[in-house]
């Protein structure tokens, strides 16, 4: 199963989960460079190689907000996320890879307490998703959700339900998956959420923390190759550190220096068998090298 597909349709999905309801956004930057191009079928480092440059804003606006009789909140919430990554590829016999990738998606959102210890997560969008080279109606893909979210205490919580997407085509069922635990401590603090990744801090005074962080991303591609629609997929996986600057009560800024543990990419059909078929090789991927990222975020009132 394409898994970075996956985890593209999870990331819009979970946007802004924990944010409050505050018009909230996001501008990062990342930047890897040039690393080897290894070979699947024999896994041999070759004297191809590849960067990678990406530039991403999202952001929250809160569209409606209604107080529960239990105190709580349920709101509405307009999403909008743009990801452009552009690689520099050298050496290559023949193009393998996409030189550019556009993300940008537009969605709506519904979260609603509905229990004591249960709420609910609706989200709808369309987007996007380009090689840049021919943009077409095949590049438009539309997704959504409903996630059911169990909150075991106020640092815990699971949910499950299912995902809706046409990045194969034709409409499909998916099943999606949120989790998130962190721990309360006024100093050290660690955080797990799916699909994102894994952070451990230290407040190291009021207005700096630094944390060790690993972090799943990915982003996927309409490509059109001998006549056929395909998707391409890219995931990383990057581990570093990152210090993080409170410039306000509703701004931060995060650096995060480290390296990249896995940088691969997939090709598929658009279709219900490519989808589960078997691959005898394995996908093509990049040696390890080093990774850097800026971001801003905020939360205004």
């Amino acid at each position: 199963m394409n898994k970075n597909i996956l985890i593209s349709v999870l990331s819009l999905l979970t946007t802004f989960l924990n944010a409050q309801n505050k018009i909230g956004g996001q501008l990062k930057m990342e930047y890897i460079p040039f690393s080897n191009y290894i070979r699947p079928i024999d896994s041999l480092k070759t004297d191809s190689k590849s960067d990678f440059k990406k530039a991403e804003v999202s952001l929250k606006i809160p569209l409606y907000t209604k107080e529960l009789k239990n105190g709580k909140y349920s709101n509405w919430s307009l999403l909008f996320s743009t990801v452009y990554a552009r690689m520099n590829n050298k050496n290559y016999e023949e193009q393998l890879f996409p030189s550019e990738m556009l993300n940008t998606q537009i969605g709506f959102q519904y979260f609603s307490p509905i229990s004591s210890s249960w709420s609910i997560l609706t989200m709808a969008s369309v987007g996007i998703y380009t090689d840049m080279e021919n943009i077409s109606a095949d590049d438009i893909l539309g997704q959504g959700g409903v996630l059911f979210i169990k909150h075991f205490n106020p640092k815990l919580a699971l949910g499950i339900g299912p995902v809706l997407s046409n990045n194969f085509g034709v409409p499909m069922v998916m099943p999606g998956i949120y989790f998130d635990w962190k721990t309360g401590g006024d100093k050290f603090n660690v955080k797990i959420n799916f699909p994102e990744g894994v952070e451990a801090g230290y407040q190291m005074t009021t207005n700096f923390a630094l944390k060790g962080v690993v972090n799943l991303s990915g982003m996927v591609a309409e490509r059109s190759k001998e006549g056929k629609s395909l998707l391409v997929g890219y995931q990383q996986v990057v581990a570093g550190l990152r210090p993080e600057i409170k410039l306000s009560n509703s701004m931060k800024i995060q650096l995060t220096g480290g390296t990249t543990l896995v940088r691969s990419f997939s090709e598929n059909e658009r279709s219900l068998k490519s989808l589960f078929r078997k691959k005898e090789i394995a996908d093509p991927r990049f040696s390890t090298t080093f990774y850097s990222a800026l971001s801003l975020r905020w939360n205004l009132p």
